[in-house]
């Protein structure tokens, strides 16, 4: 940098000095500085010159990196017509780990073009402070051959699990893109997205990509990498779903050579400013847990909502349900989990302590601000992944040696906002009601609410924290984890002391809230396996396979506004506005929503297969096969249409479709309750398939959450009224019309609907 004039200002609006570059703080205020660090997407060779400051306030570092010297101040946003162009980044912010974020526009100088510089947050750098050099974080195929067998599958992982939210918004070629697909540690992070032009990639090309990558595979995983190349480039691999299968037994091969060891604490407050406190923590504050010698290692932060009226006995009540229904989960042998089923068991998990503070609110006949209700996140470590579940705006953080990664998103206003591709996020952030919730347990029936949930492939050392709005608000983690936590990956602390230090920062720093905090501390031993893994490639299956593990249709709840820095739910009421593309979370932030579902508030979205259905399918270069059946979901769902359950469905009176179950639409009824968007499908029970495992199959045991002493529906000729949530909930396998199944086998006489009535 050529420009030692340049100074960073405090972003604090009563200081704003200027201060060196190299300080970390204020030297009049002490007030934290942060380094925006951003990434100018440009035709020209370069943005500016190193030293020159564009626009009175970017520094340009590097051809086309440059540091905000005023961070305190809003960035020029785009123009409404600009925005439009802009929306696969804002509505692909569930990925924000691996796709950069709008920060704001830079005006060219020429002002009569009227042209804009797009500018990216968070680019991934290798940053020197001291004598402010930064340098772009290395190329996947350059940092490939120096990287252990577990992080090449991961990398691959990785990438398998972005290809479909990608493709869906159009942008699948940043993924083929040697130049902007980049590694930071274990985590693919792009620069920037390339759009696909008229004939958008697919598999068979990630395949050739691929391909030039097994040259320098680790010795252990070099066959595998090939075989599943070869396989994407013949069509033997023919959906990022079964590519994702492929990859997770690679990995659950390789991680039998990675031992981890676990240590949680946690840490709760009142705060200086409330007489109670509603947050609750599991382990119960203070208490270490470490793993082994125990056999589960469970963090889970919970911020009560309701006050005086009872915030505290949701998140009490929460915490006692979900450590119950967890326990039971994790004494399945690990390498008899089935991930999928395992996130849907969590999410379970969260629809039942939801359900019971629910009815406890109904049988004290709450309503409105009166009922109780709490946010939660939690944190499962298993083997070589950890698991994250969260509902409403407590966080989790994932920080490592390279960086600090929010890896959960509020489910807020604002949030709603940027995926529906209205507004960038830090200009949402300050529009009216913004941190008010759009979901939050206890607030209805499960039915209504959506778990987040995801997970994350561990290859190094890491500390994930789980945090109230106490401690996140106002950035707090995002400026003291440099200083706090990451000493502890360095062996300079412990956890326990940095738990206390958090709590102190939240009282001083905010001091508007309770604050809870958890810190879940993930050591790794790794030694390179002296056996080849064998890529396993799954039978494709007729079935379409949906996945709506989804966010909620952001309906909100409760009629006020976040005040006082304290978490509220706002009422059921949303601008009229439509969307007819995808929004996008997964693994974990996955926004996908029957047409249904979403009601009065969006129209038109629809719901893919792992995780999205495009509205409009891609057509054939020529559909000269009529015979061709279209994709179908259960955006859609017709008379006629058929079924396969994936995990047993309970229906109420101790009965139950167990999994497997093929069922026939008999037909569509509307909710009694017009606002939830919702519908209930009547259908015919064609066959059931057993429950029990046969003792010659190779497919591991699995647990699904279920009623206690459900009795499996007779297998022929009932017929059942399911609402679409169950459906939802519980996943199906939508059918194609010319598959074979017993619904089209097997001669029916015809079965009258059941009368309306709300399902069980």
């Amino acid at each position: 940098m050529e420009n030692d004039a340049a100074t960073l200002h405090c972003p604090n609006e009563s200081c704003q000095a200027a201060n060196p570059l190299t300080h970390k703080f204020c030297q009049r205020c002490s007030t934290p500085l942060p380094k925006n660090y951003l990434w100018a997407v440009v035709d020209s060779p370069s943005v500016g010159s190193p030293g020159q400051i564009l626009a009175d306030r970017y520094l340009v570092l590097d051809k086309f990196v440059l540091l905000d010297t005023k961070p305190g101040l809003l960035a020029q946003t785009p123009e409404l017509d600009n925005l439009q162009s802009l929306k696969p980044y804002l509505r692909l912010i569930p990925y924000r780990l691996h796709v950069p974020q709008v920060y704001g526009v830079l005006p060219l100088a020429d002002a009569s073009s009227h042209q804009e510089i797009l500018l990216l947050e968070k680019p991934p750098l290798l940053v020197d402070d001291t004598i402010q050099q930064v340098h772009l974080c290395s190329e996947l195929i350059t940092a490939w051959r120096d990287a252990t067998s577990m992080r090449q599958l991961n990398w691959l992982w990785q990438i398998a699990h972005l290809w479909q939210p990608l493709a869906s918004e159009g942008v699948a070629s940043s993924l083929l893109d040697s130049h902007v697909l980049r590694v930071e540690g274990s985590l693919v992070r792009l620069l920037e997205l390339r759009f696909d032009t008229a004939t958008p990639p697919e598999l068979p090309q990630l395949g050739e990509f691929w391909r030039q990558l097994v040259t320098y595979a680790k010795p252990a995983v070099a066959e595998f990498v090939e075989h599943v190349s070869l396989s994407l480039i013949q069509g033997e691999i023919h959906s990022s779903e079964q590519l994702i299968t492929v990859l997770d037994r690679g990995l659950a091969q390789l991680g039998r050579s990675q031992t981890p060891t676990i240590k949680i604490i946690t840490k709760t407050d009142t705060g200086p400013s409330r007489q109670r406190n509603e947050d609750a923590c599991s382990p119960p504050s203070g208490t270490l847990v470490s793993k082994p010698p125990q056999p589960t290692a469970l963090a889970i932060v919970c911020d009560g909502i309701g006050g005086h009226e009872g915030g505290n006995v949701a998140s009490n009540l929460a915490i006692e349900t979900i450590q119950h229904q967890v326990q039971q989960l994790t004494k399945v042998p690990y390498d008899h989990i089935d991930p999928s089923l395992l996130l849907n068991d969590l999410e379970n998990a969260v629809s039942i302590a939801n359900d019971k503070i629910s009815q406890r609110n109904d049988g004290e006949n709450r309503q409105g601000r009166q009922r109780m209700g709490t946010t939660l996140v939690m944190a499962l470590p298993v083997a070589h992944e950890m698991y994250i579940t969260h509902v409403g705006d407590s966080r989790a953080y994932w920080i490592t040696r390279h960086g600090c990664y929010q890896v959960t998103l509020d489910d807020d206003v604002a949030s709603r906002e940027v995926r529906l591709g209205y507004a960038i996020y830090r200009e949402a952030v300050l529009q009216s009601a913004a941190g008010s919730l759009v979901q939050a347990l206890g607030m209805g029936p499960s039915s209504s609410l959506h778990p987040t949930s995801g997970r994350f492939m561990l290859d190094e050392d890491a500390v994930f924290l789980l945090t109230s709005d106490g401690l996140s608000d106002f950035d707090r983690v995002e400026e003291y984890w440099e200083t706090e936590i990451l000493p502890i990956l360095l062996g300079e602390t412990n956890i326990v002391n940095v738990a206390d230090r958090l709590v102190e920062i939240a009282n001083t720093k905010n001091g508007h809230d309770n604050v809870t905090v958890a810190l879940v501390h993930y050591q790794v031993q790794y030694w390179e396996p002296e056996i080849t893994i064998k890529a396993v490639i799954p039978d494709s299956h007729s079935a379409k396979t949906v996945d709506f593990a989804s966010k909620a249709a952001d309906t909100t709840l409760l009629d006020s506004p976040k005040q006082n820095h304290k978490t509220q739910v706002i009422p059921e009421k949303e601008p009229v506005k439509t969307s007819s593309l995808p929004l996008q979370w997964i693994v974990p932030l996955i926004f996908v929503i029957a047409a249904g579902a979403l009601g009065f508030f969006v129209k038109q979205l629809r719901s893919p297969s792992d995780p999205f259905v495009s509205s409009n399918p891609t057509p054939t270069q020529k559909s000269t096969i009529e015979a061709t059946p279209a994709p179908r979901s259960l955006a859609n769902l017709s008379r006629g249409w058929v079924i396969q359950t994936n995990n047993p469905i309970p229906l109420g009176n101790n009965q139950l479709l167990p999994r497997g179950t093929f069922l026939e639409v008999i037909e569509k009824k509307s909710n009694p309750n017009p606002a939830s968007g919702n519908f209930s499908v009547s259908m015919r029970v064609c066959a059931n398939k057993s429950t029990s495992t046969p003792a010659n199959t190779n497919n591991p045991a699995v647990t699904t959450s279920v009623p206690p002493n459900s009795k499996p529906l007779p297998g022929t000729e009932k017929t059942v009224l399911v609402d679409l949530s169950q459906l939802n909930r519980f996943k199906v396998s939508v059918l194609q019309s010319d598959v074979p199944n017993p619904c089209r086998t097997v001669t029916q006489p015809p079965v009258n609907p059941p009368p309306d009535a709300s399902p069980t």
